[in-house]
């Protein structure tokens, strides 16, 4: 289910730097995929021109999963893509060029997705522009229209930048993300030995017994191995303190 819309969908009279500057800076801040996702959805739907909707879809091995949209409305058209097995954002994830249909009600690209989606939503235009992460095609990010001719060339000019920026974006969450998991690795691994070595010196046991005290504690206790290393290491620091 798609997130309610945030902070940045909120932004409707912003300007396009302004928009970009609080997709960097939830990037600063670590704001977890979720929030970036859909931040996304609501920078597109804010500022092209025509766009009411908007989605992002991406690719996890076989299956195409919808995870952020501006609202119902462009979810419930992901959802009709996935079931007809055709449409922009399912062409736009395999090709280069901008996906656009905009008038649905004369599609010959998609006739059985045009036909549900003015059947079941207000959605008389639709754009799909693919995603590209580290050199992976990984998703698209997907624009609907209410009426017809409303995507132009700046529409598409536009998108394509988001886009672009959404990428960007997103590796840069990337690697903020494989950093602190790295930090984080590091501090637990010296945690780890730090414990162990208190363990050796203090009762006089080796290296290789006191991991496996560690690792029963560990599991008797049901805590993180970190969890428990901070615990031997507070208690030393205690008793000196």
């Amino acid at each position: 289910m798609p997130n309610e819309p945030s902070e940045t969908g909120r932004m409707g009279g912003d300007s396009p730097s302004a928009v970009f500057a609080k997709l960097a800076e939830m990037v600063y801040n670590g704001d977890d995929f979720d929030h970036v996702y859909q931040a996304i959805c609501d920078a597109a739907a804010t500022l092209v021109p025509g766009c009411a909707h908007a989605s992002l879809m991406l690719k996890q091995n076989d299956r195409h999963i919808t995870v952020a949209a501006s609202d119902e409305v462009a979810a419930h058209v992901d959802a009709l893509e996935r079931a007809e097995q055709e449409g922009p954002c399912l062409d736009a994830i395999e090709n280069d060029a901008p996906q656009v249909e905009t008038e649905l009600v004369r599609s010959t690209q998609w006739p059985r997705l045009a036909r549900r989606t003015v059947a079941e939503t207000p959605v008389r235009g639709a754009a799909g522009f693919r995603l590209v992460i580290r050199g992976r095609k990984v998703g698209a990010l997907n624009l609907f229209a209410d009426n017809p001719g409303e995507f132009t060339d700046e529409s598409i000019d536009q998108a394509i930048l988001i886009t672009a920026f959404a990428a960007v974006t997103l590796t840069a969450l990337h690697e903020h993300e494989e950093a602190q998991t790295l930090r984080e690795g590091l501090a637990s691994n010296r945690e780890i030995g730090k414990a162990i070595g208190l363990m050796m010196a203090f009762h006089d046991i080796s290296e290789d017994r006191a991991f496996d005290l560690l690792r029963k504690t560990s599991q008797d206790m049901n805590i993180k191995l970190t969890g428990v290393a901070r615990e031997v290491i507070a208690h030393h620091n205690s008793k000196f303190d």
